[in-house]
C-alpha cells in the first residue's frame, strides 16, 4: 500500500473483533507452528547480556515501502502505526530507547530467507510456520490475524460468497504470502493466481481489470478499500485453517541468542494489555466481513 492520508471512515482499520486471529503478506501456517517460538536462550535478558549487531543499538528490519495501517507515511521509525509501535515497545522492554533503534530495509521474502541477518529482528506482517522455522527463527505471536478477498464494486467478484463463487475467477497476491497460499490451497481456482512482487503491484492490476479480485490480510485489506482504491470492497474474509491461528511474529537469525528475550518482551506485552492497546488505536473500529466457506 502507499501511504495515503488516514481515511475518515472507521473501516481504515482492521477489525480487532472479527480477527479470531489477526496480511501482505505472510505464508501459510502450518500444525501449531505458532504455538512456541524457536531459537537458542541467552544467559541474561538484561540490555548488558544482550549481543546485537552493533553494540549498544538494536537493528530493526521491515520492508520499503512499509505500509498502513502497520507503519505510517512510510517512516518506520516515527512510531506511527501498529508494527512501529510493537517494535517500539519491544525495545523498550529490551533496554533499548528510541534513540537507540536503528531501522533497516529488507524486502519482505529476504526476512526469512536462508542465510546469516544483518538485521536483529524483523517486524514486516511474516507469518510464523513450520517451513519458514527451517530458515528463521520467530517470537511467539503478536498478532493473529486473517485473509480477505478484495473485489472493484460492481465487478465479477464482487458478489461472491462462498469460496466455490471464486474459483472461476482470476485472483493475484503478493508472492511468498499467505495471501497466495490461501488462493492456491483453499480457493483453487481453475486459472494460475497472478502474482506480484508487492501489493502495490497488485493493486494496480485490480484498478486496470487485471484481475477480478485481490487477497491481503484483512486489516490491509481495510485500508485499501477505505483511503487506496475506494471504488473496492471487502468480499469476505478466509477462515483459520486448523483451528490454529495465523500469527504474525518477529523474525530472527536461525539459532539467535536474543529469540527467548524478544519472545518474553512479546509474551509482555501481550500479558500486560499493550499489544491489545495498540490493536484498538491502530486496528479496531469492528467492520463486518462475511465469512467465505
Amino acid at each position: 500500500m502507499h501511504p495515503a492520508p488516514r481515511a475518515p471512515r472507521r473501516a481504515v482499520a482492521a477489525a480487532l473483533v472479527l480477527l479470531a486471529t489477526a496480511v501482505g503478506c505472510a505464508p501459510q501456517p502450518e500444525d501449531k507452528a505458532s504455538a512456541a517460538p524457536s531459537g537458542t536462550a541467552a544467559k541474561s535478558c538484561d540490555r548488558g547480556g544482550l549481543t546485537t549487531r552493533t553494540p549498544g543499538k538494536l537493528t530493526i528490519a521491515t520492508d520499503e515501502p512499509a505500509y498502513e495501517p502497520w507503519f505510517k507515511d512510510d517512516k518506520p521509525a516515527n512510531g506511527k502505526g501498529f508494527e512501529s509501535a510493537v517494535a517500539y515497545a519491544v525495545a523498550k522492554r529490551l533496554g533499548y530507547g528510541e534513540s537507540a533503534v536503528v531501522w533497516q530495509r529488507v524486502p519482505f521474502n529476504k526476512a526469512f530467507a536462508p542465510g546469516v541477518k544483518t538485521f536483529d529482528f524483523d517486524i514486516n506482517q511474516v507469518s510464523v510456520s513450520a517451513e519458514r522455522r527451517k530458515a528463521v527463527d520467530f517470537s511467539s505471536g503478536y498478532y493473529d490475524v486473517r485473509q480477505a478477498v478484495i473485489a472493484l464494486k460492481g465487478g465479477k467478484a464482487a458478489k461472491a460468497t462462498s469460496i466455490a463463487d471464486l474459483r472461476d475467477l482470476k485472483l493475484g497476491a503478493q508472492v511468498g504470502t499467505t495471501s497466495l497460499d490461501y488462493i492456491n490451497d483453499v480457493v483453487k481456482p481453475k486459472r494460475e493466481a497472478a502474482v506480484y512482487a508487492k501489493n502495490d503491484q497488485a493493486k494496480s492490476a485490480l484498478k486496470n481489470g487485471q484481475v477480478d479480485a485481490v487477497v491481503t490480510d484483512l486489516p490491509t485489506a481495510f485500508y485499501i478499500t477505505a483511503a487506496e482504491v475506494t471504488d473496492a470492497r471487502i468480499v469476505g474474509q478466509f477462515e483459520n485453517r486448523g483451528g490454529t491461528p495465523e500469527q504474525f511474529g518477529l523474525v530472527l537469525d536461525k539459532g539467535s541468542s536474543l529469540t527467548s528475550c524478544v519472545t518474553g518482551a512479546v509474551d509482555t506485552l501481550r500479558k500486560d494489555g499493550t499489544l491489545a492497546r495498540f490493536e484498538k488505536r491502530w486496528l479496531s473500529d469492528a467492520v463486518d466481513a462475511p465469512v467465505l466457506k
